[in-house]
């Protein structure tokens, strides 16, 4: 979402164009699919985080310029709200000890921008949703810097008609409007890149739709907003609704969300992009001057500047990307579903999980989505959302099973011989998949931690009480102890 754009306003006949624009990018991304050297020698890997900025009482801080004037690193970027930044980690092979590298590195990282944004008084957290959000943080004022971000908003708005409104039920009920995207600042995540190749991209894809309602269950970390406990992973519907397009009516005629799980496997990479150009009017219709054609046909590579932005304002929980590095285009599968935290060791098991599961059952002979259908693999997903460590999902062969079950018999052991194939080492596959493992024996994740502490302080004002589970929360997050040895 940080990609710098300057503030504007858009007429009809920009939009005209840009579409026009568009369908070509598209028509040239075919032609590269079929004629291109895409590079896939080797793949690489990567990793995102999404943070909350608080003060000292565990406030939200709208902080994000300053802290990042003092952190001063360009992995370090601005999010949509001022209490959150992002951090891009610089992508690794894992064959070349690429889990322990990120580890060492994120956690390198974190602690030097933890250092320098106390010296402004603020501080890092890594949650899903940070719990002392309130009603007063969800007002435009509080959008960061970023032209970008005031674009997004103005366009959403505009297009949906009227504020958006937020409602989940969960534990308890929350119904609330906003008249920006704000809330979904409220939403921060671990993201994971693979690169793939454009003849196996369709597999990864696949395979990571089917794995989703399983990291949900056992990675979930959301369990509160604006005061009230709705789901384990309530980013899922906050998420969902905040960027939501349409109206009524229009969810009612069957129009796509622009937050979507999406409806059917898929046999390219050009289907999703094909699908996001066939349904998806632009929200940022800015042109470039490149004629993609011309540059490929004297051997360039294109940029698809009009076809890439308009990716990036469709939010896809496991979303194509087309991206250059070094003179060469690539193909990645981002899974974007994931919320951030507890803590480093946490998500990197979480990563460990995702990369070697999604490596076995792509390179399976027999496709598990040629077993299951989409609808399957989508209401897993949201169940897990809801249901969180306590999920039930279904698997093929098995039917309805609890997904911590489901985990520890079935997909560990397909994790691992995933990781064992993209080259890591043992002890880092014993050590990383053994912290997924030790969720699903002790039944905890950091949502379910997070709720226990809360309901043990039941008698406690609610806003007080998020405060001091937050507080808690940090200091176990800093020790680098999996949440489930958490006391």
């Amino acid at each position: 979402m940080g990609e710098e754009v300057e503030s504007q306003q858009f007429t009809r006949a920009d939009r005209t164009r840009h579409r026009e624009k568009v369908r070509r990018c598209l028509d040239v991304f075919a032609r590269m699919l079929r004629e291109a050297a895409f590079d896939t020698d080797d793949p690489m890997t990567g990793l995102e985080v999404e943070l909350n900025l608080v003060d000292e009482s565990g406030n939200p801080a709208l902080k994000n310029a300053e802290v990042l004037e003092q952190i001063a690193d360009p992995d370090f970027q601005t999010e949509l709200g001022q209490f959150n930044i992002e951090i891009n980690v610089p992508p690794r092979k894992l064959r070349e000890d690429g889990l322990a590298e990120f580890e060492r590195s994120l956690r390198r990282s974190l602690n030097d921008a933890e250092d320098k944004s106390a010296q402004v008084g603020a501080h890092l957290v890594m949650i899903g949703i940070l719990p002392t959000l309130g009603e007063g943080h969800m007002t435009p004022s509080s959008i960061s810097a970023n032209p970008r971000y005031a674009l997004l908003s103005e366009q959403i708005l505009a297009a949906r008609g009227e504020d958006i409104e937020i409602n989940i039920s969960g534990a308890e009920r929350l119904s609330t409007t906003s008249d920006s995207i704000l809330p979904e600042a409220a939403a921060t995540s671990t993201q994971f890149h693979i690169q793939t190749s454009p003849d196996e991209f369709a597999e990864y894809w696949n395979a990571s739709q089917v794995i989703a309602g399983a990291q949900l269950a056992v990675g979930a970390n959301s369990p509160y907003l604006l005061g009230k406990e709705l789901w384990p992973e309530t980013r899922i519907p906050l998420f969902e609704q905040a960027t939501d397009t349409r109206s009524e009516e229009l969810k009612a005629q069957g129009v796509r969300p622009r937050v979507w799980f999406g409806e059917r496997w898929i046999t390219s990479v050009f289907d999703l992009f094909e699908e996001n150009v066939r349904y998806f009017p632009a929200l940022l219709p800015i042109t470039d001057d490149e004629d993609p054609l011309q540059v490929l046909e004297e051997g360039g590579v294109p940029g698809l500047h009009e076809l890439r932005l308009h990716n990036g304002t469709i939010y896809r929980w496991n979303r194509p990307i087309y991206d250059i590095a070094d003179g060469s285009p690539h193909l990645r599968v981002e899974n974007r579903l994931l919320a951030a935290g507890p803590t480093v060791v946490d998500m990197m098991a979480n990563a460990a999980f995702f990369y070697g599961l999604v490596r076995s059952l792509a390179e399976s002979e027999r496709p598990i989505w040629s077993q299951m259908s989409f609808s399957a693999a989508e209401e897993n997903f949201h169940v897990a959302a809801q249901q969180g460590i306590d999920a039930q999902i279904y698997w093929p062969g098995v039917g309805q099973v609890r997904a911590t079950e489901l985990i520890l018999r079935r997909l560990l052991p397909l994790a691992y011989e995933g990781l064992q194939a993209w080259g890591v080492p043992a002890e880092d596959r014993d050590r990383l998949l053994g912290v997924i493992e030790q969720r699903c024996l002790t039944g905890t994740n950091g949502a379910e931690w997070f709720v226990r502490k809360m309901h043990e302080r039941g008698s406690e004002k609610r806003y007080d009480a998020l405060r001091a589970v937050l507080q808690e929360y940090r200091e176990h997050m800093h020790s680098n102890e999996p949440v489930h040895t958490w006391d």
